[in-house]
């Protein structure tokens, strides 16, 4: 959680800089394209401490109204982010490229919105590193993809989501920019406009895609709970083993239960001994299964 902390503060510091800067240059310059830049930059930045916030209200201790702790407090606050890159920074930049579109104004000094564009470019990529790093190291040997699609941290592939759409609407910005200006048309500069409005939507439908299933109960998946099973499976005297009901309760903290049906004739006292075996060959090969409730039964599970 340090390092994610770190991912984090480097973005928010990368992101007022730019979004200052952008708005100064949009100012000056009236392009369209570097407005919602601007705009995508002071959302990102207000993102960053909702993403704090959401980190530091999970790590609370557990209490009588919440057994299991406040790790889904950062799937909330990650679902807010979501919503506020689709609201604020998608819908933003898509209407004011409509705006600029039906009323386009020609742009004055295109020369400041390359250097900025290329200074944001640098910042972003630093952010960029930063986040990828922390993600990698997270990963380990698992595929980059793979890895994204079943990354339970929010404060690190939302980052690193956030960073990639960054440096994305900074090429889409940088390209309506050029073409506005050599082709004398100020309409490619809110098409420019628009485009990152739905490219910031469309990440933001994703983030929302993964946080809505977290917040709901989402449990480890089909191949993990499989595993799960064989390990109590391979415990002598255990006949058969129910099926194995989990959830998410923090991006580190996984609570699983199952039923087992031991043989009848295996004393209490084994039964007992196999049940802390089988946690603890889970726990060793699944370190994020911190909470493991196992219901002994006899005859079928």
């Amino acid at each position: 959680m340090a390092e994610s902390r770190v991912a984090i503060y480097g973005a928010i510091a990368a992101n007022l800089a730019i979004a200052t800067t952008k708005f100064v240059v949009a100012g000056l310059t009236g392009s369209s394209a570097m407005l919602s830049e601007g705009i995508h930059s002071l959302v990102d930045t207000g993102n960053g401490a909702l993403l704090l916030v959401g980190l530091k209200r999970s790590q609370r201790p557990a209490s009588e109204q919440h057994p299991f702790g406040h790790g889904k407090e950062l799937y909330f606050w990650s679902l807010i982010v979501a919503v506020l890159i689709f609201g604020a920074g998608g819908g933003v930049s898509f209407y004011e490229g409509i705006v600029h579109v039906r009323h386009p104004n020609p742009l004055e000094d295109a020369h400041w919105n390359y250097v900025v564009l290329g200074c944001a470019a640098v910042f972003e990529g630093m952010s960029f590193a930063l986040a990828f790093r922390q993600f990698s190291h997270e990963r380990g040997d698992t595929p980059f993809w793979e890895a994204l699609h079943t990354s339970k941290d929010p404060s690190t592939y939302t980052v690193l989501a956030e960073d990639s759409a960054a440096l994305l609407g900074l090429a889409i910005a940088a390209l309506g920019v050029f073409f506005s200006h050599q082709l004398e048309m100020p309409r490619v500069d809110g098409v420019a406009s628009i485009l990152i409005g739905l490219l910031l939507a469309g990440v933001a439908v994703l983030l929302i895609r993964e946080s809505r299933g977290l917040l709901v109960g989402e449990g480890v998946s089909a191949e993990t709970a499989q595993a799960i099973r064989a390990i109590a499976r391979g415990e002598p005297g255990v006949r058969e083993v129910g099926r194995v009901l989990s959830m998410y309760v923090g991006p580190e903290d996984v609570l699983v239960t199952f039923d087992l049906a031991f043989a009848p004739e295996v004393p209490a006292a084994d039964v007992a001994a196999a049940i802390r075996r089988i946690e603890q060959a889970v726990r060793e090969r699944f370190p994020r299964v911190r909470r493991i409730f196992l219901e002994p039964v006899r005859g079928s599970a």
